[in-house]
């Protein structure tokens, strides 16, 4: 039973832990307020009519497959947003939580600096404790940051305070469930990867829960199965902010936070500091041939990542290839503004072009996923002993740069092909569907590929901000991008901002040369600009 003594020191670490990610979170809280309150107003506003916004919510409520993403309470411009953005929302919560309690457990005692603050009068469980707080204390500032976004959108207060703590929630869970991977794995990517496991589960199991749910006899809303009760993403859903507003379900994740922090702290009372509870697997005897290169050290260490991607964009190109039948028969607001983001009043034009648009977002989440990963090489030690060897700076960071090439345009073939086999189903021609779909989503790559060089030349150029930085670049190519700049009436500069703006929009038009000419080039300059500062700066390697 841990005594007061164990705890000595919490309040200093704490301090320390806060300052540390006194920027971290203000990025995490600015880009996820400003995406929801834009998206919430563009919801809003596209939606204003009674009837455009009960097509549309019929539309997604009687659709299997687009249940797998939300839940749907009845017709409302709040409602509607959290469909379609709750389940992200609750993802980034967690992954905010979870690296926050990482970043202050178990990647300090990986680097050493736990056994140096365990030099001085410091308690056994305080460290823990610390991280827990902080990224507890994360959690409910972004609670109250998205609810007044939602609520500055024009949305009724309690919805909008109740939308927040809901997304929040899951962010708590998963504070729980990282103290436990922590003291699980003997390393940060394998405590990371573990709980990032579970969120998986967590989202298959509440999407399976509302697929098996029934829709009333409205169409508009839905009630799930006992099975996305098993969920903690489930129970933020089932608090329906804008559909009867049920604040008790929350009181499940508090009681989850408080049973996962209590068997953390049993846990790291049974290891030793720097060790896991799990036995470390051994490794190979004799490393494969691929690993003689940095290129296939690159692949091995983010190979993870990429499948999960592939797998996850496999599945919502399935899921709006399917969609497509109900697409067609949209009118009124809906209809305009698929027309409006597609560039062109072929309607199925119009929504393809939208949704390979979207997808290349998606993809360009994954390039700055895996490109930030120079940043955690540098600072974690394991660039020095690769550059020990024969390879060069220009070499190393020329194989992050060919892996997340070769990524996003596998990713965006996977796509576009899944989601080719579904409209075939609906339209007929799979497979010209197919080649159709994947020509458009190749356009997208050279945009892709921008915010790429747009993160290597942050990551060499000013590597302490790398990651906010990089991504606060990538929030603003999104949101001034043509998914949302045309419909929250940004200037013309804002919107040229986003390479996505410039990317033709196949199929609806034909490809020119032009615009993807000019942004390679964009690209190359930017990589080229850092590789030059790259060679000519220190490294922060770790002391």
């Amino acid at each position: 039973m841990p005594t007061a003594s164990d705890f000595a020191g919490t309040r200093r670490l704490t301090r320390l832990a806060a300052r540390r990610d006194r920027f971290t979170f203000l990025a995490w809280w600015t880009g996820l307020g400003l995406f929801v309150a834009a998206t919430t107003a563009l919801f809003a506003d596209s939606l204003a009519l009674e009837e455009d916004l009960v097509r549309e919510t019929q539309l997604v409520a009687t659709n299997t497959g687009m249940r797998l993403l939300g839940l749907t309470s009845g017709p409302s411009a709040g409602g509607y947003m959290l469909h379609r953005e709750f389940v992200m929302l609750a993802v980034l919560a967690a992954l905010m939580s979870t690296f926050a309690v990482i970043r202050h457990t178990r990647q300090n005692e990986e680097l050493g600096r736990a056994e140096m603050l365990d030099s001085t009068v410091v308690g056994r469980h305080a460290g823990l404790a610390a991280g827990v707080i902080v990224a507890v204390a994360a959690d409910v500032v972004l609670a109250l940051v998205l609810g007044i976004a939602i609520l500055v959108a024009g949305q009724p207060a309690e919805g909008a305070l109740l939308a927040g703590a809901s997304v929040a929630a899951v962010g708590l869970v998963w504070v729980g469930v990282s103290a436990v991977t922590c003291q699980l794995s003997s390393t940060a990517r394998g405590a990371a990867g573990i709980a990032a496991g579970a969120l998986a589960v967590a989202f298959v199991v509440s999407g399976v829960g509302n697929m098996l749910g029934e829709v009333d006899a409205s169409g508009m809303r839905v009630t799930s199965s006992w099975v996305a009760w098993l969920s903690p993403i489930g129970w933020g859903q089932q608090t329906r902010p804008f559909g009867g507003a049920h604040w008790w379900p929350l009181l499940l994740a508090l009681a989850a936070l408080v049973v996962l922090v209590a068997v953390a702290g049993a846990l790291a009372s049974r290891r030793d500091v720097g060790r896991g509870l799990w036995r470390e697997r051994r490794g190979r005897g004799v490393a494969r041939r691929s690993l003689l290169s940095p290129l296939g050290l690159v692949w091995r260490l983010q190979r993870g990542a990429f499948v999960g991607w592939a797998v996850a964009l496999a599945m919502f190109g399935l899921i709006f290839g399917n969609l497509t039948e109900q697409i067609q028969g949209l009118t009124g607001n809906a209809k305009d503004w698929w027309t409006e983001a597609g560039g062109t009043d072929r309607l199925i034009d119009a929504y393809q072009v939208s949704i390979i648009q979207m997808a290349g977002m998606f993809v360009a989440i994954y390039v700055v996923q895996v490109l930030l990963r120079m940043r955690v090489d540098e600072i974690g030690g394991t660039l020095e002993p690769v550059l020990a060897t024969g390879v060069s700076r220009a070499r190393w960071l020329l194989s992050h740069v060919v892996h997340a090439v070769l990524g996003a345009v596998a990713l965006m073939v996977v796509f576009a092909v899944s989601m080719g086999l579904t409209t075939g189903q609906v339209l007929g021609g799979t497979l010209d569907q197919a080649a159709r779909l994947v020509g458009a989503g190749l356009v997208q790559v050279p945009g892709v590929l921008v915010v790429g060089a747009a993160v290597v030349a942050v990551s060499c150029v000013v590597p302490r901000w790398s990651v906010p930085v990089s991504w606060g670049l990538m929030l603003l190519m999104i949101v001034a991008g043509p998914m949302f700049g045309p419909s929250l009436d940004f200037p013309t500069l804002v919107q040229d901002l986003s390479p996505f703006t410039h990317s033709p929009k196949v199929p609806a038009v034909d490809v020119t040369a032009a615009p993807l000419l000019g942004l390679t080039a964009v690209s190359a300059g930017l990589a080229l600009a850092g590789l030059a500062v790259l060679r000519r700066r220190n490294l922060a390697l770790p002391a």
